[in-house]
């Protein structure tokens, strides 16, 4: 356990990359949208996609973690295992910390009125419509979901260099092509429609927290023989 902290420690090394940029982010894109929400002339409320700047984020730091920090732990000998330990629970404290944001920004909209131009950031329909645990739950997975993509990647690229990286969005693209083709032939649409019309914050955030396990498990797999 003190290694998987040590290893969170080294990756904070660099605190304006895992917390100052963040918080910039979000600040910046909820100063804007709340310009925005100011200049459109109209009462009814007024809502807008800004608060998922900092999630696409999450991507970025997945391949930041792997690629800068990954050769550098190796150097102090520091075990893979430790390494992925540390970075993963660093971004669930991180994920945690930002949901915990979120929640909070969606209670003063609601306060507020929208921040008295009756505006809404944090708190978006369907989202924040049922209770706070379920839109915890979909603020969070969805964090971490986007973390482990960017991880593996960077871990496929470790691995494999280039080339795999290549092959890996090129099957993946396929995979995915190949799927839109299975589902169109077989008149599938409807029914895939019907079934996300169903999901709740919830239920989506329990797909998802699947999905990162899938992935997370592939990731320690990849990282066992991935080089610095």
């Amino acid at each position: 356990m003190s290694r998987v902290l040590a290893v969170a420690r080294m990756q904070l090394v660099t605190k304006w990359t895992y917390l100052g940029n963040p918080l910039i982010i979000l600040a910046a894109a909820f100063l804007l949208s709340l310009a925005i929400f100011a200049l459109i002339p109209v009462d009814e409320a007024k809502y807008g996609g800004g608060s998922q700047a900092p999630l696409w984020y999450f991507l970025v730091l997945g391949i930041q973690s792997m690629t800068l920090a990954f050769p550098f732990s190796q150097g102090l000998s520091v075990s893979r295992r430790a390494f992925y330990l540390g970075t993963l629970g660093l971004f669930a404290v991180l994920a945690a910390g930002m949901t915990a944001i979120y929640l909070l920004g969606g209670i003063a909209e609601r306060a507020t009125g929208g921040w008295g131009v009756n505006g809404f950031f944090f708190h978006i329909p369907w989202i924040s419509d049922g209770p706070w645990y379920g839109t915890a739950a979909f603020y969070f997975t969805l964090m971490m979901l986007m973390f482990i993509v960017g991880f593996w990647f960077a871990t496929v690229y470790k691995r494999w260099g280039t080339t795999g990286m290549l092959i890996s969005l090129i099957g993946s693209a396929v995979l995915l092509l190949g799927w839109v083709a299975l589902a169109t032939v077989n008149g599938w649409w409807g029914s895939i429609g019907g079934w996300f019309v169903q999901q709740t914050p919830l239920t989506t955030g329990a797909w998802a927290a699947a999905l990162c396990v899938l992935l997370a498990g592939g990731s320690y797999l990849t990282l066992r023989r991935a080089t610095p």
